[in-house]
């Protein structure tokens, strides 16, 4: 941080350095034009460049980049393979279009500080994300945020599945319904819950925080909590666990 003096009578005015980045991607038109509207700007700088996980931990080990922005599919090592000894050097976003559950939640596990899918953002969105991960908060885009609920979905539909009672001879057909878990949209609609708050819920379900859900929402933690607020009184819930439970249906 550098101080300007403009002169007698004004106060020294602060002038913030740029955070400075490095862009990993194999994608030579994806990594050019990330760098071009990072380093446009006052309040970021790309420092290097680099098309796959080996030169992106060569880059932050020369560099010591705030954030590294690092794609998961690269020739030769890939995002996934290089993040555990990434993350020993800088903070690191993921920046990527590959938004399957697994990677996701694996990034996520390695110590990624958000996971952004191309698309779900702009601009300004990006570079507030930046910042976010640079000061320890996490950020997800939707995309990303839809497969950690498409996972965390799943399993509970596995372990209730798992943990049906056996029985002897033939269910009869009326009963069936009985026996679902009822995660699908017609057993929620009973919950009367708006599409914004349906949203938020299934994040809650995923296990995010207030402010992962903000932050993946692009909305304040205030609003987020306004929301939670009018999730549990239609859900008859005074906690995140019972609110889930009855969301996906295992309660």
């Amino acid at each position: 941080m550098q101080r300007l003096n403009p002169g007698p009578g004004f106060p020294p005015a602060t002038v913030t350095a740029p955070l400075r980045l490095v862009v990993a991607d194999d994608n030579p038109v994806i990594r050019a034009g990330l760098t071009a509207l990072l380093s446009d700007r006052e309040d970021t700088t790309v420092v290097a460049e680099a098309a796959d996980g080996r030169e992106a931990y060569e880059a932050a080990l020369l560099h010591r980049p705030d954030v590294v922005l690092l794609d998961v599919r690269m020739p030769g090592v890939d995002g996934i393979s290089a993040l555990p000894h990434l993350v020993r050097l800088a903070p690191v976003m993921m920046l990527t279009y590959s938004h399957e559950t697994e990677t996701v939640r694996e990034a996520l596990r390695l110590g990624a500080g958000g996971y952004l899918v191309h698309g779900e953002f702009t601009a300004e969105q990006l570079v507030r994300a930046v910042y976010d991960v640079r000061e320890g908060r996490p950020h997800v885009t939707p995309g990303a945020a839809r497969a950690l609920v498409t996972g965390l979905r799943a399993s509970a539909a596995a372990h209730v599945e798992y943990e049906l009672p056996p029985t002897a001879g033939v269910i009869p057909t009326q009963n069936l319904s009985q026996l679902q878990p009822g995660v699908g949209q017609s057993y929620r609609s009973r919950f009367q819950l708006s599409g914004r708050e349906a949203e938020i819920m299934d994040l809650i379900a995923s296990g995010m925080t207030n402010q992962q859900i903000a932050a993946a929402c692009f909305i304040s933690e205030k609003t987020v909590k306004n929301h939670i607020n009018r999730i549990f009184a239609k859900l008859h819930s005074t906690t995140r666990s019972q609110a889930t439970a009855k969301w996906l249906g295992v309660a």
